[in-house]
């Protein structure tokens, strides 16, 4: 029949054959059939092919195996990818690792890709499903649905377990030299039974063996389960011929020597006659006797080829595994390829006739064994595999013949964890995939051999005798002659026939007894073995009898006995007849213990009546002396006499030969129920056709009693599932192949049995009694209904047959009114059985639900949708606004059942609008179940979407786009509801969410951008709401590495899940993915040599849930029973290749998550940039929050290349939306991750860092025409980093050095400047090299600036480097304060960018400043903050201050820039600069800097300040305030007058010049600063100090004080040693003549006390010209060194660097002139400066005694006298020039005349005290004078 073609339409025909028996018929035996309706059916049901639905089961074509790439997920300082580059570089050079060595949980290996070289815009918007699914079981997932329909393997045999024997070999010690032949069947060798019937084979001489060996038969045996009882019995004969012609024993115990020739004629003529085989040997195989080979480590026994571990717990596992092979005698055999070799050597002879009952008798004699070895091939295969054998008669390798066995693929394939390839979706692949798992399967067996056709299939006698329905067609009769006792010796064998009748004995037989060979036609009769010279005739043959298809009681079996008779004449020998023996086959054809017959002489007609039987005679008195067996296998003759009966009534109710009302029918239908079991099941088939007939054409009477026969029959049924499965597997086999509703020979039976139920079912309803069939009908229904669609789909596919164009669907079928008004009735009356037991929590409710679920879900593919539609809204109706959670359960099974309909069939609503019903009502549910708080069923309800979603993602069928954008739109709903109510999807637990999420992301992968826009253009709100679903995306699939294992004991509880029954592996994944890994986990990796990895089966035992699998995974549980069952710990126990496994999928999740996210934010940016769309256009909140988000997680290498290139058309089309001042947090943050992946190690992400920032460069460009508003947003964002970024790296020697993440930095700022290297960047990122082109909004001219760049990078560097060098000095900060407070005035200016970071900074120093008690430095820093804040008010001109005020405190803070800009107010980013930029802060930071300054006592700077807080006071006129700061103002007035008034000049600092030289020092090395330190710090205190700071830091190196000021030659300087210098220097005034000899000595300085800022500082230093240390005045040189600074003191630090250094020379004379001018000066000074009050003149006297007292005390080579002595007299003198000579002079002369005039003055001052003081000075005077006037005589006359 054609009309099952796989194209197009849904059935498709299995070729049923029988494989064990004849196929058909006998020819000989064929009668008319119609005669016999009953048997016309059996035949029908036996060779009629099966009708296999291809759609019950749903269809699912798994796609190619999704490779998953190892995702690279880089640190900062990690470089993953290059160390798997050069792993795999040298993993090629030096070995190729074959993929099949690597272990894997399926057995298969799974593929794992670098992603270095690939094209990360491959990924952009992959669809992250197949990784949150890796493990995805289609079928596995369906069998979860409650009620799943499981399809059943139709098994042609209903063993599991088939056994190949082939005979490859017989050789003997003396040689092989003439033909064996043998028997071999499966033996039972505790109950002495034959299991199979006998596979008969031969050998033939060695010389031929060779040839012939490898085409022979084999024989195929069947096997329920393994048992050490079952063996193999092998029994030899041979011809008993030699080369002499026949051997003196075969007919004759006389020895040759004894025969006459007569007797060798008669013997050569009787061998020539019926040539003899005698008896040879025979042996027992145990073939799984596991007791006797203990000794092999469980092996096979020395006696047993296969073990039960090799058939038992292995049943499922690959059907070619090899296995030890051991001979007989104890040695070790060999395997080729899945078969096992056997070498039997202990063949016991036999030298008699025998019985095979009697080999396994102990009283037997024993002869010695046979010298020779018999070699078999015997081979373990799957009963369902190898059936293919007999699906073809033909040679091809058809698709048809690879369904015979797609439900055995199916049943093995649901046993196993998914035996996927890296996570390959498994589950009924279709017709390939089935190819390929048979070719897996039977790997090492040729494909031809599966098509052997000499392969002979022993039949297995226990198929008669099992609970199991007949599939074939088998009818025959299996004779086994026993024993013949005779009361003398004969040479005696029998002849066996089959007669018809009695009538005439010279009639021959029927061709029905099948001969030894094989493929031989149906003989008239068989002969058995000679029995030689015997009493008891003992015989072991096997006779096999066709039986005709019905028989009478004539039918019976002749047995003719013949003796060999030696003296019978020699030219006509034959044997002689002694008797006949008659067995009838209605009456024993039903026995199954042995028959004992009488022998008759003669054989007359009649002989079977009663009459005849007078007239026989009967051989030994007429005993039963004939002893014989016979086994009955028939699946046409029942032996139960019921079905007898009612074969028997269907045959006359057919033929209409019964009285029309059929009370005998119904009699015999009734007694059906009565009938046992075992014969029920057995002719279940045949009997439901037939009471299907009767249900289906019958009358009402004869349709109710069927119907209810057949509900009976089916409970019984359904009663013996030895499983309890819901759906009974005979009964599930009979539905889905052998029901094909009479092959269209009768209308269908879907009427008749749904008008026939339909009425039971109103009857019910209207509360008639219907007893307890109703309930059973109920428990059955599912049978019903899916007989009911298989009869609708028959009818369909029958009546679309011919107008169908090949290749197209079948259309649907309009069902008539009446019977679709009797299905709705039906239903409905179901229906409401469903809710009102579902209300009480009856089970039956809940079965009852799933299988009208599934009826609709049938009907779906057969009827008009419309038609479906009417049924599945009734039930919608009839369970709407219903919360109980049972009947709420059932609803959500049946939508999941029905939703899971191949193609989602489009079923339109009420509403046209409606596009498809049941998508629309699946999503209402859905959401509806989220809302509850039943956690079960809101699982339940994501798992259904989830579900369905993979279906469709794995399918093969659902590839293209426009199917994938179809179903994309079809749950589009999904989405908006979810928008709708996000407060329900916020109330959802995580897993939830990530359920929820992963179907939104893979629906909106698949809609087109117009669809996708939907979502967009109703309102900004939910616009913002979508993308809080993409934030909460990547938050759910962030992907953590694992902490590393050796902190095993701190894993977190928070990750606990049901406990280890249920271990839950990943938080992230799919939850379907936990119960596969452990699954796979039960697996436990073994390597030997021979197979590599291969993963086994652990014991039984131990696959309970409750126990551990291995050792790794029984600590993780003893661990989580502490702790919580943790994930972590969960992972450590599994295998690494599982771990491997499990890391790769929650990777590639995460990626593909982020990768679909980006390709939203690209889309949306697009319709964002036409304004399609609703959202906020000022601030694009949807692409930052989402960019923000991105960039802070943890991200992959594959995305961090696939970003950056739509981060550039983002700020193309959005810059300056994203640049403006209301994204300034986005734009901070972005520019921390950029500065962050600046740090990476990776190249790859570096680069594209860089490349990023170079985008906001441009875009700054564009929008602002300069970069400093950017800059100061990327200083903060350095500045942030660099608190989570390690700058420094311990050396060995435990100081600190810069780390290799600022190292990499530093060259990332470098390369953002960088012009030549731009180009190649841009090009390694995938964006065009015109990108940096910063073109306004309105015009081509290029805004871009290189310079400006590399003034942004430099300035970035200098904030890096500062940053650095605090770090490194973090060890050392409290010993070298100079050092530390230096750093902080780097970071205060390198940050001077952001004023909140500069003021910070300073504030810092500030601290640090007060802390060491410098109180100026720090007056200094409160001053630099105030100006920040005043610069930025002036430049907003919102303050009371102008840009004089500015200039004003510049002079005060020289680092206070006077040029007031806008880059201050450029500079404030939100967050920074609002707070602190006010007059208040100014004014606070005003007031500090006065407190400090009035501490260092630099009263005339206090002055200057708060002259600039007097203006706010007066703006604000707090006139309080103003009164506190002019009392502030005379208290600072009144300090300076002191100040200035004081005999002892005030000194507020010291300075000290300090050099270093030495390489330890660094970058102090060979550099000079000025230290200004306080006023009580002397010169060796400062020594102390250099040498405490530094000491400890010259890593062993010595440290010198230089004592000497002059210059260091530090080549001249000793190795070995770090060298200071320190000298005290002195301040310069700013109008001092440096060129003056006079001596610098601020008592004798002149003038008053100015602001006190130097900048220069000098120092004087004695030297002699002739080479003495030390010499006399006239001898004295002096040097005068002048220092410049970088700045001037006091200063924001304590030092600072010497930037400029001069000398100059000054004579001795010059030196003496120097030293007199200085005191004349210092005297005349104290005479002339006016006194502030003259009413007090004792601080004059006293600073004018001092000055006398140490210029006119006369002592000797001192002062002025020493002068003259060393100058004027003698030699010196002649040396002066003339003009010195006169300077000298005159410098005395006046000293003089000053001293004489102070004298005066002191003589005025003083009173009686002083008196004798100052007649003292006046002698010393007159004295002094005296002693001048021997060298200038003048002088007396000038005084």
């Amino acid at each position: 029949m054609d009309s099952f073609s796989p194209n197009g339409l849904r059935f498709r025909r299995i070729p049923h054959h029988s494989g064990v028996a004849n196929a058909k018929l006998d020819p000989l035996l064929e009668e008319n059939l119609e005669q016999w309706p009953h048997l016309n059916e059996l035949v029908q049901c036996y060779t009629a092919d099966w009708v296999k639905d291809e759609n019950k089961y749903g269809h699912y074509e798994s796609i190619r195996p999704v490779s998953f790439q190892n995702q690279i997920y880089e640190g900062p300082d990690t470089d993953l990818e290059t160390e798997m580059r050069l792993a795999a570089a040298r993993q090629t050079s030096t070995e190729d690792i074959s993929i099949d060595e690597m272990p894997s949980a399926s057995g298969s290996p799974f593929e794992v890709a670098t992603s270095a070289n690939s094209s990360p815009f491959d990924y952009l918007g992959s669809s992250p499903l197949p990784a949150y699914e890796p493990a995805f079981d289609w079928e596995s997932e369906r069998s979860m649905i409650f009620g799943q329909r499981v399809p059943e393997s139709h098994e042609l045999h209903g063993s599991g377990l088939k056994i190949s024997v082939k005979v490859l070999s017989l050789s003997f010690q003396a040689g092989l030299v003439e033909p064996f032949y043998g028997t071999i069947c499966l033996y039972n060798r505790e109950r002495r039974d034959k299991l199979s019937e006998d596979f008969i084979f031969s050998v033939v001489p060695t010389e031929v063996q060779e040839a012939k060996t490898s085409n022979g038969p084999r024989g195929i045996f069947y096997l329920d389960a393994p048992s050490a009882s079952i063996c193999l019995l092998i029994q030899l004969e041979k011809p008993a011929t030699e080369e002499g012609g026949t051997t003196a024993s075969v007919y004759s115990r006389k020895e040759p020597v004894h025969l006459s020739e007569r007797e060798k004629q008669k013997l050569q003529v009787w061998s020539r006659i019926m040539p003899y085989r005698e008896s040879f040997a025979w042996a027992i195989v145990p073939l799984f006797d596991n007791s006797i080979g203990a000794s092999f480590a469980g092996s096979a026994s020395p006696s047993s080829p296969l073990t039960t571990s090799m058939s038992d717990s292995n049943l499922h596992e690959d059907v070619s595994e090899p296995t030890t092979k051991i001979t007989l005698d104890g040695k070790l055999g060999y395997s080729r390829g899945s078969s096992v070799v056997v070498e039997i050597s202990n063949l016991n002879k036999v030298k008699e006739s025998y019985t095979e009952d009697s080999l396994q008798d102990p009283k037997r004699k024993i002869h010695k064994p046979v010298r020779g070895t018999l070699r078999l091939e015997i081979e373990k295969l799957h009963a369902g595999l190898l059936d293919l054998e007999n699906v073809s008669e033909a040679d091809s390798f058809t698709n048809d013949s690879i369904d015979i066995m797609e439900g055995a693929f199916e049943s093995t394939m649901k046993k196993q964890p998914s035996s996927d390839t890296d996570g390959l979706h498994s589950g009924k692949s279709g017709q390939s995939n089935g190819s390929q798992m048979l070719k897996n399967g039977l790997k090492n067996n040729e494909i031809q051999d599966l098509h052997a056709n000499d392969d002979f299939h022993a039949f297995d006698f226990r198929m008669t005798t099992r609970n199991e329905p007949f599939m074939h067609l088998f009818h025959c009769l299996y004779v086994y002659p026993l024993t013949v006792s005779l009361s003398r010796k004969r040479n005696l064998f029998m002849c066996i026939e089959l007669r018809k009748d009695d009538t005439d004995i010279h009639r021959p037989p029927l061709e029905a007894v099948y001969p030894r060979e094989p493929r031989a036609t149906p003989k008239k009769c068989s002969h058995t073995q000679v029995a030689v010279g015997a009493r008891v005739a003992s015989y072991h043959d096997e006779v096999k009898v066709s039986l005709p298809s019905t028989w009478t009681s004539q039918h019976h079996l002749l047995f003719t006995f013949f003796h060999v008779d030696l003296q019978t004449k020699l030219d006509a020998p034959k044997p002689v007849v002694i008797g006949y023996s008659v067995l009838p086959l209605s009456a024993h054809a039903q026995l199954k213990s042995e028959i004992s017959l009488p022998i008759m002489r003669e054989l007359i007609p009649y002989y079977l009546q009663e009459t005849g039987k007078e007239k026989l005679e009967y051989l030994e008195d007429g005993k039963n002396i004939f002893k014989l067996r016979i086994k009955l296998c028939s699946s046409l003759y029942p032996i139960n006499e019921r079905i007898r009966d009612f074969f028997l009534e269907y045959d006359r109710h057919s033929l209409r030969t019964s009285p029309p009302w059929g009370s005998e029918l119904l009699e015999a239908i009734n007694s059906l129920k009565n009938v046992d079991s075992t014969a029920l099941i057995q002719f279940l088939h045949p009997i439901l056709i037939m009471l299907l007939h009767l249900i289906g054409n019958g009358g009402e009477t004869l349709q109710v009693a069927a119907f209810r026969a057949m509900v009976n029959i089916l409970t019984r049924v359904q009663q013996e599932s030895a499983d309890d499965a819901e759906r009974n597997r005979f009964l599930v086999g009979y539905v889905d192949h052998a029901f094909d509703d009479f092959g269209g020979r009768q209308p269908p039976v879907y009427p008749g049995l749904s008008t026939v139920w339909g009425s039971l079912a109103r009857s019910k309803a209207k509360g008639y009694r219907v007893g307890p069939v109703y309930d059973d009908v109920l428990a059955m229904s599912w049978f019903f209904l899916e007989l009911i669609v298989k009869s609708m789909a028959l009818e369909q596919s029958r009546i679309f047959l011919h107008s169908v164009p090949l290749g197209e669907d079948v259309p649907p079928m309009q069902l008539k009114e009446g019977v679709f008004r009797c299905i709705m009735q039906l239903y409905d009356c179901l229906l409401t059985e469903v809710h009102d037991r579902c209300k009480k929590g009856l089970s039956l409710a809940k079965r009852l639900n799933s299988s009208l679920a599934f009826f609709c879900y049938d009907l779906l593919s057969v009827i008009e949708p419309r038609q479906v539609f009417e049924l599945v809204s009734l039930y919608l109706d009839k369970f709407s606004n219903l919360c109980q959670p049972s009947v709420h359960d059932c609803k959500l099974t049946y939508l999941q059942i029905i939703c899971d309909h191949d193609l989602f069939v489009e079923m339109p609503g009420r509403d046209p609008s409606d596009r498809n019903y049941l998508a629309f009502v699946l999503i209402q549910e859905i959401f509806f179940t989220l809302d509850h708080d039943d956690l079960a069923q809101r699982a339940k309800a994501v798992r259904i979407l989830v579900v369905l979603m993979c279906k469709h993602e794995f399918d093969a069928r659902y590839q293209k786009t426009e199917d994938k954008l179809y179903i994309a739109q079809l749950y589009f709903p999904l989405i908006s509801q979810i928008l709708d109510e996000m407060p329900i999807f916020y109330n959802l637990n995580t897993v939830e969410k990530r359920e929820v999420l992963i179907v939104i992301l893979q629906i909106v992968r698949n809609l087109d951008d117009a669809s996708l826009m939907k979502v967009w253009q109703q309102n900004i709100g939910r616009t913002r709401l979508f993308f809080k679903l993409l934030e909460e995306c990547l938050i759910l699939f962030e992907h953590r590495k694992p902490p590393d294992s050796m902190i095993l004991g701190n894993s977190s509880r928070s990750m606990s899940g049901d406990g280890p029954a249920s271990p839950k592996y990943s938080d992230k994944l799919s939850p379907a993915i936990n119960n596969y890994l452990s699954q796979a986990s039960r697996q436990e990796p073994q390597r030997t040599p021979e197979n590599g990895n291969l993963w086994q089966r652990v014991n039984s035992q131990l696959s309970s849930p409750s126990q551990p699998y291995s050792l790794r995974e029984a600590l993780a549980q003893a661990q989580s029973s502490r702790i919580g069952t943790s994930a972590l710990a969960l992972r450590e126990s599994l295998h690494p290749v599982l771990r491997q496994k499990l890391e790769l999928w929650e990777e590639n999740l995460s990626a593909a998550v982020s990768l679909g996210v980006l390709k939203i934010i690209e889309v949306f940016s697009t319709s964002a940039a036409a304004h399609d769309i609703a959202t906020d256009y000022g601030k694009l909140d949807c692409i930052t929050a989402i960019f923000m988000s991105c960039f802070s997680r943890n991200q992959p290498l594959t995305f961090w290349k696939a970003l950056f290139p739509v981060f550039n058309n983002v700020f193309n089309l959005h810059g300056a939306t994203l640049m403006a001042r209301e994204n300034d947090k986005f734009l901070k943050q972005i520019a921390f991750h950029l500065l962050r992946l600046a740090v990476f190690r990776n190249d790859n992400i570096r680069r594209r860092a860089v490349v990023g920032l170079q985008i906001l460069v441009r875009s700054s460009f564009c929008h602002f025409l300069r970069t400093s508003r950017l800059r100061a947003v990327l200083t903060i964002a350095l500045s942030e980093l660099m608190s989570d970024v390690q700058v420094t790296q311990i050396k060995p020697d435990g100081t600190l050095e810069e780390s290799g993440e600022a190292r990499r930095l530093k060259k990332s700022l470098e390369e953002l400047a960088d012009e030549s290297k731009s180009p190649l960047l841009l090009a390694e990122c995938g964006i065009p090299e015109k990108s940096l082109v910063a073109n306004a909004e309105s015009g081509t001219e290029d805004r871009w600036s290189w310079p400006e760049v590399k003034h942004l990078s430099e300035s970035l560097i200098m904030a890096l480097d500062a940053s650095l060098e605090h770090a490194i000095l973090d060890s050392v900060m409290n010993i070298d304060r100079y050092a530390a407070a230096e750093s902080f005035h780097k970071l205060a200016v390198a940050f001077a960018p952001v004023p909140d970071l500069h003021i910070m900074w300073l504030l810092h120093l500030c601290d640090a400043h007060q802390e060491m008690q410098s109180w100026a430095e720090a007056a200094q820093c409160a001053v630099a903050v105030a100006g920040v804040v005043m610069q930025a008010l002036v430049s907003r001109n919102d303050g009371v201050w102008s840009r004089e005020h500015v200039v004003s405190l510049c002079k005060i803070c020289p680092m206070v820039s006077s040029d007031v800009s806008s880059e201050t107010s450029a500079a404030e980013v939100e967050g920074y600069g609002a707070s602190k930029l006010t007059i208040d802060s100014a004014v606070k930071y005003l007031q500090l800097a006065n407190k400090l300054f009035s501490q260092a006592e630099l009263y005339h700077f206090c002055a200057s300040i708060l002259e600039l807080v007097i203006p706010v006071y007066k703006s604000r006129k707090a006139y309080g305030q103003l009164a506190k700061c002019h009392t502030m103002l005379t208290n600072i007035y009144e300090s300076i007058l002191e100040q200035e008034s004081s005999p002892i000049p005030f000194i507020d600092a010291t300075y000290y010049r300090v050099g270093f030289y030495g390489d330890e020092f660094g970058k102090l090395e060979k550099k000079e600063y000025v230290y200004r330190e306080q006023c009580d710090v002397r010169l060796g205190d400062m020594m102390q100090k250099v040498t405490r700071i530094y000491e400890s830091r010259l890593n062993g190196k010595g440290l010198k004080i230089i004592q000497d000021s002059g210059e260091v030659k530090s080549d001249k300087l000793e190795s070995g040693f770090c060298y200071v210098q320190v000298t005290a220097v002195d301040p310069v005034m700013e109008d001092e003549d440096l060129g003056s000899r006079r001596e610098r000595i601020f008592s004798l300085s002149t003038g008053s006390i100015r602001a006190r800022v130097f900048d220069r500082f000098l120092f004087d230093t004695p030297f002699t010209k002739n080479g003495k240390t030390q010499g006399g005045l006239e001898d004295q040189w002096k040097r005068r060194t002048v220092l410049q600074t970088g700045g001037s003191f006091p200063a924001l630090v304590n030092r600072l660097l010497v930037v400029k250094s001069e000398s100059m020379e000054f004579s001795p004379v010059e030196n003496a002139i120097g030293m007199i001018e200085t005191r004349t000066a210092a005297l005349r000074n104290e005479l002339e400066v006016p006194r502030s009050s003259e009413g007090d003149q004792l601080p004059r006297l006293q600073s004018l005694q001092r000055i006398l007292q140490g210029s006119v005390a006369v002592q000797v080579n001192s002062g002025v006298l020493s002068v003259c002595t060393a100058f004027l007299s003698g030699e010196p003198a002649t040396r002066l020039r003339s003009q010195e000579l006169q300077q000298l002079i005159a410098a005395l002369l006046e000293f003089m005349a000053v001293c004489k005039r102070a004298i005066r003055v002191h003589f005025r001052l003083i009173g009686e005290e002083d008196q004798e003081f100052h007649t003292q000075l006046v002698n010393g005077f007159q004295s002094l004078t005296a002693e001048l006037s021997h060298y200038i005589p003048a002088i007396l006359s000038e005084l």
